[in-house]
């Protein structure tokens, strides 16, 4: 099936060919595309609803979250996420399980490669998403990970992240395969408050301690 403008450019916002505050021109995109330019017209007005981008004068630029909207963003996903690892823990089928177990050892293999590590991390967190066995939960987790894609940089890339994170993605399977729910929501919760913490000092890092 053939893709339309708007996936096209929010694929290419999640994968970094464009990020936070490039302009995004209507012509331009056209062309890369391949397409019209009435379905790119509509396609960057439906993501400017979405707050995926932002007015810059007359221009449109891909939308950068300031620091109260970060933490807001991390108290949701944290959230949702240790509820889609407490329903995994109860419905994951023994096969969803093994696949999880599978990334993990798969994703040993990319420490060192922070952007590999960054897309499997995505992949193995959608696979917790789809084991809860909750359609709705899932809707809810693609927005919020649509959000994370405003963030320019991923938190593996921090010096020892990788193999902390891939430890942390080992507890929750466990959890989930003990059908331990409560140790699965907070072993999830956790490992995304890290995240967090990690994005923090990163960030404080980049600014030299200055206010953003």
């Amino acid at each position: 099936m053939q893709k339309d403008a708007y996936t096209l450019i929010l694929e290419a916002i999640d994968a970094g060919t464009y990020k936070p505050g490039d302009r995004l021109v209507e012509s331009e995109l056209a062309e890369r595309l391949g397409v019209s330019r009435t379905p790119v017209r509509e396609a960057l007005q439906r993501l400017e609803t979405q707050s995926m981008l932002a007015r810059d004068g007359r221009s449109l630029i891909v939308a950068s979250l300031d620091h109260n909207q970060l933490a807001e963003l991390y108290t949701v996903r944290a959230e949702l996420e240790a509820l889609a690892a407490r329903l995994a823990a109860r419905h994951a089928a023994p096969e969803e399980v093994r696949v999880m177990q599978a990334m993990i050892e798969e994703d040993h293999q990319k420490l060192g490669d922070p952007i590999a590590l960054s897309r499997a991390n995505k992949r193995f967190h959608r696979q917790i998403h789809l084991a809860s066995h909750n359609r709705y939960l899932v809707q809810q987790l693609d927005l919020v990970h649509r959000s994370m894609a405003l963030l320019a940089t991923t938190s593996l890339a921090a010096e020892g992240r990788g193999e902390i994170a891939l430890a942390e993605h080992q507890r929750i399977v466990d959890a989930i395969a003990a059908g331990d729910e409560d140790e699965a929501g907070a072993a999830l919760r956790a490992h995304i408050s890290e995240a967090f913490v990690t994005r923090l000092k990163s960030d404080a890092r980049a600014h030299g301690g200055q206010p953003q």
